[in-house]
């Protein structure tokens, strides 16, 4: 995947798609991110680049629970690319 703003934004999309909301915040977060389960929020750290926000988000999406129904199509193809991605990783 291509370190663009159009693809972070497509990114953003599955997680807000679901109800989730994504925050830029800065903290000292171990991994670049936080997840608020309970309450849907996902924050970053806003002091990663575009490259590290990307690569968070792409590490994040498989873990938390996403509602498949809900996404768009175009949202939906990207989540089972990089849910297949991270299988391939996990079992390389």
């Amino acid at each position: 995947m291509k370190y663009t703003q159009n693809n972070l934004d497509k990114l953003e999309n599955i997680l807000g798609e679901s109800d989730y909301i994504v925050r830029y915040e800065r903290g000292t977060f171990q991994s670049g991110w936080c997840l608020l389960e309970s309450k849907k929020v996902v924050v970053l750290n806003k002091y990663l680049d575009m490259e590290g926000r990307i690569n968070t988000l792409l590490d994040l999406i498989p873990q938390v629970t996403i509602n498949y129904d809900k996404l768009t199509h175009e949202s939906q193809l990207l989540y089972d690319e990089i849910v297949k991605n991270a299988k391939s990783v996990d079992n390389a």
